[in-house]
């Protein structure tokens, strides 16, 4: 297959300075572009625009997610920026808030905020951006 155009990753923030404190200082991603309607990140090759949108409502969904090789390593180095895992109802989460999923990879998820989750167990956060850290290792 030939290569094709390059994919591009929006997330919508209703404030962009606080979406560029945690993109640029918890997740070391270096802004490339900024303006008053967005900020674009390098995200390890892939351009990652956080948009503004001043009437977002939070996603009932994870919008962005990572694959890391160790998410143990990961765990630590973002608990070092001061990030906090929430632990959920229902899910058989190991003392540090990591779930092995079906497919048998370990998940770690993190909501930016601690409002309940509307539907199902994925909580939603104030700029649309729950992620999560999907591991090869546990």
């Amino acid at each position: 297959m030939a290569a094709g155009p390059q994919l591009v990753a929006f997330v919508p923030s209703s404030d962009l300075t606080r979406s560029h404190a945690f993109y640029s200082s918890v997740l070391g991603l270096r802004r490339v572009e900024a303006s008053l309607q967005a900020n674009e990140y390098d995200a390890h090759g892939t351009p990652l625009r956080v948009t503004l949108v001043t009437d977002q409502q939070p996603s009932p969904s994870t919008v962005l997610g990572w694959r890391v090789g160790d998410i143990r390593v990961a765990l630590a180095e973002l608990s070092t920026q001061g990030v906090e895992f929430k632990r959920y109802q229902g899910f058989n989460q190991d003392p540090d808030g990591v779930w092995t999923a079906p497919s048998g990879s370990p998940i770690l998820r993190r909501p930016r905020d601690t409002t309940p989750p509307r539907s199902g167990p994925w909580p939603s956060s104030p700029c649309g951006a729950g992620w999560c850290c999907c591991g090869g290792s546990s």
